[in-house]
């Protein structure tokens, strides 16, 4: 065949025949097939085995899984067995009408190899369940906005346990600290771990907001309703993007009605009452200034402690008959960190004794934020002559029904400037005026300690406030907060800060301590109340809600 005639294409008989036929060059011509010898085997490999030596086959072995697959077990019902502990698994059957805090304080206060069988979870959308660090994404974001919220680190660890439970994921480890969340979880003990963390940068206070996302949590941890991973994405998103329900001049107005009440609970007239509420509201819009050029907040709660003070030794100054301490102690009633006082200690109470010391690291931040710029103004009064007196803080008149009115009056206030909801500000009012009447019982008539008052007081805030909160399955800060505002120690701190300035540190001292032991008292009766009210919830066993034992020096 000539050179032309094979560049010439085939015919389609031609191309059939050859396509058909075997074109190697190594492969043996028809008719040449050398038979084989028994002398060598067909396999020349040096790792076959001989023939007769074969190895019999084991059933194949299940491949490793990967976290990061979705679970195989979606229904935790149906779990593999894992983490067993030496005298088996307890059987414990939660009480599906409790709020999902207890159920899930209930499981994270046990260790994870004495956790209950879990319970069903709500249905997935797809056989495999979703992808598992989506899942820890949607739980760190829940958890951010908690702890950004206030919240304490027991109930967002809570939360963060009730969302992976939601989802399937029964064997994870919520890890909360004051500016970090983090989270993992293991399948079994011979899978691949994975974990998760987020940091919280930015705080703010948005009740609203908070109750929205506890709705949330409730809604996933509910087995009868199904809320696809999406869905709680967008619904995380929409949270995000509300709007606060009371706008900036609300915000003002409630921080001057807030002075004044509080000024009218240590004696004040209605001059008084005036005049702590102007102050109040220019030491706002002062402190929003300095938010808006970027200073840290220990310069804003200096410069708002500051025009209180002003006006109150100005009145002084100018011989105006009016009671400028409480003035004074008005302004300073609407700077006290008295909810992340409540926070730090209840950490410290639960065993989260890092995200406690970073709490009341940062009370001590504010606190003495609020004593410098209350003492520069007290030291220039001094200076200039002022007639301030210490000894005011023994002269209080007596007015219940109008400092009952007070109280109510500075709980409602405050609860705007913590943006609650609506529907919560009438029953955190009345909460208020419940801790008030039962303190002024107690110190006024029945001539009890102002620490022991206030302990009680606020004991049963904290009590009536869980009630509240279990009564709608929500969080229990809306009702609490605000209702402790008439409780906060202003007048002690004012009076210490008083004494100091005008060279007489011992009796400062003194008052300053008193103030401390009152806010002590205030934190510790809202705890003790909270988990008074939780005792008397039935649960199902009392091995169901176990709490760390005594350490006993080892």
């Amino acid at each position: 065949m000539t050179e032309a005639e094979y560049r010439k294409p085939l015919s389609d008989e031609a191309r059939g025949t050859f396509d058909s036929e075997i074109t190697s060059e190594f492969a043996i011509p028809t008719g040449l097939a050398a038979p084989r010898t028994g002398g060598e085997a067909e396999t020349t490999s040096e790792f076959a085995l001989p023939d007769g030596l074969d190895v019999p086959q084991q059933a194949a072995v299940e491949p490793e899984g990967s976290a990061f697959s979705p679970p195989r077990t979606y229904h935790a019902r149906h779990g593999p067995p894992a983490f067993t502990p030496p005298t088996g698994i307890p059987v414990v059957s939660l009480t599906k009408d409790l709020p999902w805090q207890d159920r899930m304080r209930t499981m994270l206060r046990m260790p994870v190899a004495e956790r209950p069988a879990p319970e069903p979870v709500q249905k997935a959308e797809e056989d495999g369940g979703p992808a598992v660090p989506r899942v820890l994404d949607l739980t760190l974001r829940i958890g951010e906005l908690l702890l950004a919220g206030g919240e304490n680190a027991e109930d967002v660890e809570a939360a963060m346990f009730a969302v992976c439970r939601s989802y399937g994921l029964d064997r994870c480890e919520p890890n909360v600290t004051f500016t970090l969340l983090s989270i993992s979880y293991q399948p079994s003990l011979v899978e691949d771990p994975v974990s998760a963390s987020r940091t919280v940068r930015r705080r703010g206070t948005d009740y609203t907001r908070l109750a929205a996302v506890y709705q949330l949590v409730d809604d996933l941890s509910d087995v009868e309703t199904h809320i696809s991973l999406e869905e709680a994405y967008r619904r995380l998103a929409e949270i995000r993007r509300n709007r606060h329900p009371y706008p900036g001049w609300a915000l003002t107005t409630a921080s001057g009605l807030l002075a004044g009440s509080a000024s009218v609970l240590v004696g004040g007239d209605l001059l008084v009452f005036v005049a702590a509420a102007l102050g109040a509201m220019l030491g706002d819009r002062l402190a929003w200034l300095c938010a808006g050029r970027g200073l840290p907040e220990f310069y804003q709660f200096t410069v708002a402690a500051m025009p209180p003070a002003a006006i109150g030794v100005a009145l002084t100054v100018a011989h105006v008959d009016v009671k400028a301490s409480a003035v004074i102690t008005g302004g300073l009633f609407a700077l006290l960190p008295g909810r992340a006082l409540v926070a730090g200690v209840q950490d410290g109470l639960t065993g989260f004794y890092i995200t406690a010391s970073a709490r009341l690291l940062e009370v001590l931040y504010f606190f003495v934020g609020i004593v410098v710029g209350v003492l520069v103004v007290l030291y220039f009064g001094v200076q200039l002559g002022a007639k301030l007196n210490p000894d005011a803080a023994l002269n209080i008149p007596e007015n219940p029904y109008w400092q009952l009115g007070a109280s109510m009056l500075l709980s409602l206030t405050f609860a705007v400037l913590l943006q609650q909801e609506r529907s919560t500000v009438l029953a955190v009012t009345l909460n208020g005026g419940v801790a008030w009447a039962v303190y002024g019982a107690m110190y006024y008539a029945g001539d009890l300690s102002p620490v022991a008052s206030t302990a009680v007081a606020a004991g049963l805030v904290g009590l009536f406030g869980q009630l509240l909160a279990r009564y709608r399955f929500a969080s229990a800060l809306p009702y609490t907060t605000a209702a402790i505002g008439p409780l906060l120690p202003g007048s002690a701190t004012y009076f210490g800060l008083l004494s100091i300035a005008q060279n007489r540190v011992d009796e400062g001292l003194v008052s300053l301590s008193t103030a401390a032991a009152l806010a002590m008292a205030i934190a510790i009766g809202v705890n003790l109340g909270s988990e008074i009210s939780r005792l008397f919830l039935r649960i199902g066993s009392t091995e169901k809600r176990r709490a760390a034992k005594r350490t006993r020096g080892f």
